[in-house]
């Protein structure tokens, strides 16, 4: 593979020569999950993103529908699933895009698949691209190939899932991006590695970055202290949920990005590289 990242644009602002200087809206639920039961957490989730108001983005955890599970062939849905169609009708109701992986069966392949779902009924997507080997994802998964890239009202996201937080030259911005979004299940006992890579991430790139994470305990064992933030280009929390059962929300400034990247340009002197499998 070399350099192979999909650019996919949906701007309400599409067709101008200018992209807008103005905040975008971010908002991140940080909850617990029912373990297998897709309809549970769809509730679960209904009644965070009722409560939130008016935002541009609502970021789901990874697997939010099941938790991560590792047996796919019992819990698996489609893209015309009924969460997938739930993601719709969230983002059409609310007016945000609603973002969050879920497993997708693809034809005899399950994918750990971040859904990008707009209010207009339109889908992106993403493909998890670095399994989790320790927990046996790659066993039971196949990787993604592709960086993704989407546009929301003039700002671009990378969009990114859990173990590849790890990986700093896959999530490499290439000018390509202006906020990181890494949704996850990632639990207690490796948090500090959480936190301490996503400042890395928003540091290293001139990025914002939010990160997604889940609370509570899995049905084999794993507790998590979620540790969800909404961090700025120089790695500091914005919005830090810790390990509280939460909602959060935050403006983000792209006049302020531009500027920070104008006075200290260190992305003009980052090593030029290709990826390749």
């Amino acid at each position: 593979m070399k350099n192979r990242v999909r650019i996919e644009s949906q701007s309400t602002f599409a067709g101008t020569d200018i992209p807008p200087m103005h905040d975008l809206s971010v908002s991140i639920i940080q909850d617990e999950l029912d373990w297998q039961d897709a309809a549970a957490n769809r509730r679960r989730y209904s009644r965070h993103i009722a409560s939130i108001g008016e935002t541009d983005l609502i970021v789901l955890p990874e697997m939010f529908n099941t938790g991560f599970c590792m047996q796919p062939e019992g819990i698996h849905e489609t893209m015309d699933g009924e969460t997938v169609v739930w993601m719709r009708e969230q983002a059409r109701d609310s007016g945000a895009v609603i973002t969050g992986s879920l497993i997708i069966d693809t034809g005899g392949e399950y994918k750990n698949r971040m859904v990008w779902a707009r209010p207009d009924g339109t889908i992106s997507f993403y493909d998890k691209r670095h399994l989790f080997r320790f927990g046996e994802e790659h066993i039971h998964y196949t990787a993604g190939g592709e960086r993704v890239v989407v546009e929301l009202n003039g700002w671009r996201l990378g969009l990114f899932v859990c173990y590849d937080l790890r990986f700093p030259v896959w999530s490499r911005s290439r000018g390509d991006y202006d906020i990181a979004v890494f949704v996850a299940n990632w639990p207690n006992a490796r948090q500090h590695a959480w936190d301490t890579l996503l400042m890395a991430r928003a540091i290293e790139n001139q990025v914002y970055v939010v990160g997604v994470n889940r609370i509570g305990s899995d049905a084999i064992g794993n507790d998590f202290s979620g540790g969800s933030v909404i961090m700025d280009f120089l790695g500091q929390p914005i919005v830090n949920c810790r390990d509280d059962l939460m909602n959060a929300s935050a403006a983000l400034s792209k006049k302020q990005l531009d500027k920070f990247r104008t006075e200290f340009p260190a992305h003009l002197d980052a090593d030029n590289f290709s990826i390749t499998n």
